[in-house]
C-alpha cells in the first residue's frame, strides 16, 4: 500500500509540473525564441521604445541611412509610454516573434514619441495628422511619405490580429513592388 501511494504521489507531482510546464510554454517561448533572434537582438533603441529625449531629426536620419543600406521601407509609429494601445501592440508583437520578425524585415521601425514633455511637433509637421495613437505612417527609404495607418484598422473584436499586420507588411514590402502593387500604391497615395 505504501508504494502504491508514493507511486501515485509521484505520477501527480510529475503530471502537475508537466501541467505547469504546458501552461507556461506559450507564454515563455515567444520571449526565449524573440530574444534568440539576432535582427531583434540588434534594433536600435528608436525601433522598440518611445523616447521622451529622442532627436526626432537625428534617428530619423539614422532610420533612412539603415533602410537605404537594408533595403527596407520605414514604419514610423507615434505613440508614448502613456499610451494603452502602444502597449497593446507592443505585447502581441512580443507574443507573436514571427510576426515581429516580419516587421523588422520589411521595415526599419522609427518609434516617434508623442506626449506633454516632447510632442515632437517640427518633426512632425510634415505628416497628415494622426487619427489616433498608436498611428503609422509608411515612408520610403529616401524619407517621402507614402501612406498614413489609423491601427485600429488592425483590430479585430478588440484585439490585434495577425492577419490584417501580415496583410499589411506584404503590401508595403520593398520586395513586392509588382506593377500591380506600384498601381495600388499610388492609387492609395493620391487617395490620402
Amino acid at each position: 500500500m505504501k508504494n502504491t501511494s508514493l507511486t501515485l504521489l509521484s505520477k501527480w507531482l510529475l503530471s502537475s509540473k508537466l501541467a505547469l510546464l504546458i501552461l507556461f510554454l506559450p507564454v515563455s517561448l515567444p520571449a526565449v525564441l524573440a530574444s534568440t533572434n539576432p535582427l531583434i537582438q540588434s534594433l536600435p533603441s528608436y525601433s522598440t521604445q518611445y523616447d521622451v529625449k529622442q532627436d526626432a531629426f537625428k534617428d530619423g536620419a539614422d532610420a533612412v541611412k539603415l533602410a537605404t543600406s537594408t533595403n527596407r521601407r520605414i514604419l514610423i509609429e507615434l505613440g508614448g509610454d502613456w499610451c494603452k494601445w502602444c502597449h497593446k501592440m507592443d505585447a502581441f508583437f512580443d507574443n507573436n516573434p514571427d510576426i515581429k520578425q516580419k516587421l523588422h524585415e520589411t521595415f526599419v521601425m522609427l518609434k516617434i514619441n508623442v506626449s506633454d514633455e516632447n510632442d515632437n511637433a517640427e518633426f512632425l509637421k510634415p505628416f497628415p495628422k494622426p487619427l489616433g495613437y498608436p498611428h503609422m505612417y509608411v515612408s520610403e527609404f529616401n524619407g517621402s511619405v507614402l501612406w498614413s495607418q489609423d491601427t485600429a484598422e488592425f483590430l479585430k473584436d478588440g484585439h490585434y490580429t495577425r492577419e490584417s499586420f501580415l496583410a499589411f507588411f506584404e503590401r508595403w514590402n520593398i520586395k513586392n513592388k509588382s506593377p500591380e502593387n506600384i498601381a495600388m500604391e499610388n492609387k492609395a497615395t493620391k487617395n490620402k
